[in-house]
């Protein structure tokens, strides 16, 4: 099972069916959403969840509107409302069901918001595996059922975004503060299990990569030391160069692999990083001089 389906099946079983106004809220969230379709003032809906077809049932039972029929076709479930469902918080205009101003007065409490933002989630909303990319989305049915989730939203410091009729969230923390807010308890502890994993995984990764990356550039530095030693050597130039000098080269030549730091301590005198990378000037630009010849 998709996490997506996982999430709205445990929010399917949340046993809040005593309370109308909190039912109402929730069917009202699935109404808002763009997978509600109208013919006739009439409400079909469909859902590839069986968890979310039957929640929709009940929430219709619980507010006895009993005239519906529930179909199958392949993995689509669709439920197809014979009678006109009449909220005073809903017109229904151009084909479309949108909240209007007595929504305010009727969602006037955190757990009514809370219902109605879980029935938009189970109406339309989805989540990637978070294993791979961080996204949650829900598809609103026009803007203005979209703007008045999303000042919900803000009141409780959740930042979605928007695109179009589309609110959607594509950081893990947000995301887990959706989840937390309508109610997917359990689903929150799995998705944070994941994100740890997740953010320790890219951890290593970033290491290993910076690792790499410097070990390439320490490698890709002594070859090209060791290039113009030979080609020093080549030209019999190499005697010219100080004691000093002529000391860290044999050493390069001999340990192609360490690093300038290793290369310092093995000095008769002992130096630094930098003082070693000042000894390898001083061959470079001979080399350099040696190649304009």
């Amino acid at each position: 099972m998709s996490f997506s389906k996982s999430i709205k099946e445990e929010l399917s079983k949340i046993s809040n069916l005593s309370n109308k106004d909190v039912v109402k809220a929730e069917l009202l969230g699935y109404l808002i959403t763009n997978n509600i379709s109208l013919k006739s003032n009439k409400i079909k809906y469909s859902t590839e969840s069986e968890y979310n077809i039957n929640r929709f049932a009940k929430l219709l039972n619980n507010l006895n509107i009993s005239k519906y029929e529930i179909d199958i076709q392949g993995k689509v479930f669709t439920i197809n409302v014979k009678e006109k469902i009449e909220f005073d918080e809903l017109d229904y205009i151009d084909a479309k069901l949108i909240l209007n101003n007595n929504i305010t007065e009727f969602c006037n409490s955190e757990i009514l918001e809370k219902a109605l933002i879980r029935g938009s989630f189970l109406g339309s909303g989805s989540i990637n595996n978070p294993e791979r990319i961080y996204h949650l989305e829900v598809i609103y049915s026009n803007e203005q059922n979209l703007e008045y989730v999303l000042n919900i939203l803000k009141k409780y410091n959740i930042q979605m975004k928007k695109l179009n009729n589309t609110l959607y969230l594509k950081e893990g923390e947000e995301i887990s503060k959706f989840l937390a807010f309508i109610g997917a308890n359990s689903s929150v502890l799995k998705f944070e299990e994941i994100r740890v994993i997740r953010d320790m995984r890219n951890n290593v990764n970033r290491l290993v990569n910076c690792e790499t990356a410097n070990l390439n550039k320490t490698i890709n530095a002594a070859l090209k030391q060791i290039d113009d030693i030979n080609l020093i050597k080549k030209m019999k130039k190499f005697n010219e160069l100080p004691d000093n000098v002529q000391e860290v080269a044999n050493l390069r030549l001999e340990n192609p692999e360490i690093s300038l730091v290793e290369l310092g301590k093995m000095l008769t005198n002992p130096v630094g990083k930098s003082g070693v990378n000042y000894r390898f000037k001083v061959i470079s630009e001979l080399a350099e001089e040696l190649r304009k010849k």
